[in-house]
């Protein structure tokens, strides 16, 4: 979402790192640059005002312009003002912006938007987030009774993603709704109650007077506000008047993945004082993130999210299978069948573009990945190489004469340069993992500094703990 701000950002900093040393006017000509390159990023004129007075009081300093390296000085301001203006000021790392589950059960969470935004998609994310990583019990109702299917969609979702729903009963209104799951949530034990509210094309006093309603009946702990990325200022405007009218607790921000510019991110917390807490990063019921400002401010600076990556990372590979993988690894031995077992767990990932823009510095290299064809499909082709292949031929790769790999080519729908390509990658990996496992973990170690050693006895055999 960020990447045209991200890349206009890049280049003002590349320019003020290259001078030794910066004067006033250097600074306020580098302000000049942010100022336009946020306005066209969409982000609001009073949020862009206060942002850039801010940053130019602090960079204009004397402990800026004569510290060793100013340019490096100015961009730790303009990440720190980064984090500020996303997360709203002096509040501690991360607090205000987790979902507060604090009350008496079920908590209800009040999910309200106009029509398209995504909501219903994004009620069936949050459930099936709590339930999986709060190991909460969900339950989830549709206060919907305007759009056609809107009901059975939830309950489609909810199938998918093994929460329970509310069954609809025909001719029911929103209120009578509201008391019928919160009776049910009390009488089985729900621990929580997300109540999927009507969205409209636009705001009238009608759908803010329903909403109003079931806000005083359901009394929810939060109420999030959805929100497409991609509507940029209007979605700040509707922000302003649900939190005017209803009164929000969060936001959620739908698409985040698109090719929005971002202003409406970097706009919301200003202007409506409340949080983004969770933002949608993909199609699939597990794409729900929670928002961190320092992290977002990161990816924006081009200084990537690595603890982002590793936590998705960790999220979704088996302990066993890394610790199977790192035993084979030191005893030398890597074969296609873990090759294409990588793969998988890196198409589980996510998008490619997503996660390699996760990485430090990967936003200066975009034309040459851009080249060399990396994405999603590539690695789907790559499997799909490994898995026409016998397991033999996987187990010993010295089988593969020009008539298999044609085979190969075949049934894989690839070319047979593609699957030299493949094998290439492979020996390289392998010849890599038997270095490794010649070195092995004390061998890894042996060019570190005497104070840097691990005590005696820190290192097991390759087979223990």
């Amino acid at each position: 979402m960020f990447e045209s701000l991200s890349s206009r950002l890049g280049d003002i900093f590349d320019k003020l790192r290259k001078r030794g040393a910066l004067s006033e006017a250097d600074v306020g000509a580098a302000m000049r640059e942010i100022r336009v390159a946020l306005l066209e990023a969409d982000v609001a004129l009073p949020v862009v005002k206060d942002f850039i007075d801010g940053v130019r009081e602090k960079a204009v300093g004397q402990e800026v312009l004569r510290s060793v390296t100013p340019g490096q000085m100015v961009v730790k301001i303009v990440h720190d003002h980064l984090v500020e203006m996303l997360r709203g000021g002096d509040e501690g790392p991360g607090d205000e912006s987790a979902i507060n589950l604090n009350g008496t059960p079920p908590v209800v969470l009040l999910m309200v938007g106009l029509q398209g935004s995504g909501k219903t998609t994004t009620s069936a994310k949050l459930a099936m987030r709590l339930a999986r990583r709060e190991k909460k019990k969900v339950l989830m109702a549709s206060l919907d009774v305007y759009r056609p299917a809107a009901q059975q969609q939830l309950a489609i979702l909810g199938e998918q993603a093994e929460v329970p729903v509310l069954p609809s009963v025909l001719g029911e209104q929103p209120l009578a709704i509201t008391k019928r799951a919160l009776a049910k949530g009390r009488l089985e034990g729900f621990d929580v109650l997300i109540l999927d509210t009507a969205g409209r094309l636009h705001i009238d006093t009608e759908l803010m007077a329903e909403v109003a309603q079931v806000r005083d009946l359901a009394n929810p702990t939060e109420t999030l506000l959805v929100t497409d990325a991609m509507t940029g200022q209007d979605s700040v405007n509707v922000a302003r008047e649900f939190q005017d009218k209803v009164g929000i607790t969060g936001i959620v921000l739908t698409r985040v993945d698109g090719d929005a510019r971002g202003g409406a991110a970097l706009s919301m917390k200003a202007v409506t004082g409340r949080p983004i807490k969770l933002m949608g990063v993909g199609e699939k019921l597990d794409a729900l993130e929670a928002f961190q400002p320092d992290r977002v401010a990161g990816r924006i600076l081009g200084m990537g999210d690595v603890v982002g990556l590793v936590e998705k990372a960790a999220e979704l590979v088996e302990q066993e299978d890394a610790e199977r993988l790192a035993k084979k690894m030191m005893k030398g031995e890597f074969t296609l069948e873990d090759m294409n077992d990588q793969l998988g767990q890196i198409r589980k990932m996510g998008d490619l573009d997503g996660l390699l823009g996760m990485l430090p510095g990967v936003g200066k290299i975009k034309s040459q990945m851009a080249e060399a064809n990396l994405d999603n499909r590539m690695v789907g082709r790559q499997q799909a190489i490994i898995q026409s292949m016998t397991p033999k031929e996987r187990r010993n790769p010295k089988l593969l004469n020009g008539s298999r790999r044609r085979r190969i080519a075949a049934g894989s729908g690839t070319t047979v340069q593609e699957v030299n390509r493949l094998l290439k990658q492979f020996q390289q990996m392998s010849k890599m993992m038997k270095k490794m496992g010649k070195v092995g973990k004390k061998g890894l170690l042996r060019g570190l500094p005497p104070g840097m050693m691990p005590p005696q006895g820190s290192f097991g055999p390759p087979g223990g703990r």
